[in-house]
């Protein structure tokens, strides 16, 4: 460790470089700043205290710059401090439980919220911090997916998804969206009947577990769907976009109301679609 002795003060001296002044019994009050140890040690065994006293280091402004030079210096070389991982989170879900009945029952909302998806928060948060991986932030990390491992990818996917997936539904649904969301998807798809009809038919066509969306890519809007927890937003997703509604169609969504029933579970859930939300997020 570098310090810096200052040594032959005045004896009511308190403070230098702002910073309080130490007493030692023989030589009295000195300071410690930056000064090479072995220099010091070695200085202080050949020079008498009576010519340390009689020829005292004046505690000056020199010494304090010096002092703080040597720290610029040092923080300089310092290497810099490491990012902190990037930690997902799972938001409070909007509304209680029971809030989406009877399309969705309250029983499935809970496990799928307390279990599936506080899960793949659990794991993707586990698997950053395992791997080293560093993203500025969860757009980042979805955005360069298909470099990480398929733990980051499906949990990573699995957070996000679900994340969006609670706040595009609600309760008091209106059934049909109107304004601007009317407007684009009559532009769009020729009406809301058959946008409804092309987005129930990817809902069902997606074989085993997945996803359907609506997503805004180039200024237009376009139907799709991804497997697994694949989300538009990752770099070698099926299809790419941003989502602008989302569906899961995972049998965890709703396999204890409706089994394996999922044209059931599709028609009902047209009833807690938040419109609102969908045209927060379109431009």
């Amino acid at each position: 460790m570098a310090f810096r002795v200052v040594i032959g003060l005045p004896r009511d001296a308190q403070y230098l470089c702002g910073e309080r002044i130490s007493f030692h019994p023989a030589l009295g009050p000195y300071y410690l700043g930056t000064m090479d140890r072995k220099q010091f040690l070695s200085h202080s065994l050949k020079v008498s205290v009576g010519a340390l006293v009689g020829a005292p280091v004046l505690a000056s402004a020199a010494a304090c710059n010096a002092a703080e030079e040597t720290k610029a210096e040092e923080a300089a070389t310092s290497p810099e401090p490491t990012t902190a991982p990037l930690v997902l989170a799972q938001i409070a879900l909007p509304y209680d439980y029971a809030a989406l009945e009877p399309s969705i029952d309250a029983r499935t909302m809970e496990i799928h919220y307390t279990r599936h998806h506080a899960a793949y928060v659990k794991n993707v948060n586990e698997a950053i911090a395992a791997e080293g991986v560093v993203a500025k932030d969860e757009a980042d990390l979805l955005s360069r997916i298909g470099s990480f491992s398929a733990k980051v990818r499906n949990n990573a996917g699995g957070t996000w998804n679900h994340n969006f997936f609670w706040q595009v539904m609600g309760p008091g649904g209106k059934g049909a969206p109107d304004g601007k969301v009317l407007d684009a998807l009559n532009a769009g798809f020729g009406s809301f009947d058959k946008f409804k009809e092309a987005f129930t038919d990817a809902a069902m066509k997606r074989f085993g577990s997945g996803w359907a969306w609506l997503v805004e890519r180039n200024g237009a809007l376009a139907i799709g769907s991804t497997p697994n927890q694949d989300s538009p937003m990752m770099d070698m997703s099926e299809l790419k976009g941003t989502p602008l509604l989302g569906l899961d169609v995972w049998e965890h969504a709703y396999y204890l109301k409706y089994q394996n029933k999922r044209n059931e579970y599709v028609a009902n859930w047209w009833r807690v679609v938040n419109w609102d939300e969908v045209a927060k997020r379109m431009a």
